[in-house]
């Protein structure tokens, strides 16, 4: 079976016990991610939290990350850049294997504890189109992992 886009584990959390990001009704447009384990967002703090997963796609798609409603609303977390964007050249990466992080900051006074199965963040694929004259100029191939395509 051709693999078209979709979640797997990475190696380090193959043998945990989690969900892959799944979708909670028949519209909804994103794949819920659940946490992998527990984790501590400080008061007005951040922190990187591992969601035990990598995706695939197309090559002219890219997959959104975005803070769930109800953790922004009930308990102040906002993702640091507001939308994750994951390339596809993301996936296996050699530094992270393609390891999707989520960059949370937590802008209340106190700690927010998430708890391991917990609907944080979620997932949606996008296609996206090309400026004319793009394919004529030359383009680095993916070397590392989060944040690697800075200059």
């Amino acid at each position: 079976m051709t693999k078209i886009r979709g979640f797997e584990k990475i190696t380090a959390y193959a043998d945990a016990e989690f969900p892959l990001p799944s979708r909670q009704t028949l519209k909804s447009a994103g794949y819920d991610f659940y946490l992998p384990a527990d984790a501590e967002i400080p008061a007005h703090g951040q922190k990187m939290v591992p969601t035990g997963v990598k995706a695939y796609m197309q090559d002219n798609e890219y997959l959104g990350i975005h803070i769930r409603s109800s953790m922004a609303i009930k308990r102040h977390l906002r993702l640091l850049n507001n939308e994750g964007i994951v390339d596809a050249d993301y996936y296996n990466n050699p530094d992270n294997e393609g390891h999707i992080m989520l960059a949370l900051a937590n802008d209340s006074d106190e700690a927010v504890i998430l708890k391991k199965g917990e609907r944080v963040a979620q997932g949606i694929f996008y296609t996206y189109l090309l400026a004319d004259g793009d394919s004529k100029s030359a383009k680095a191939e993916r070397s590392g992992g989060f944040g690697s395509t800075a200059r």
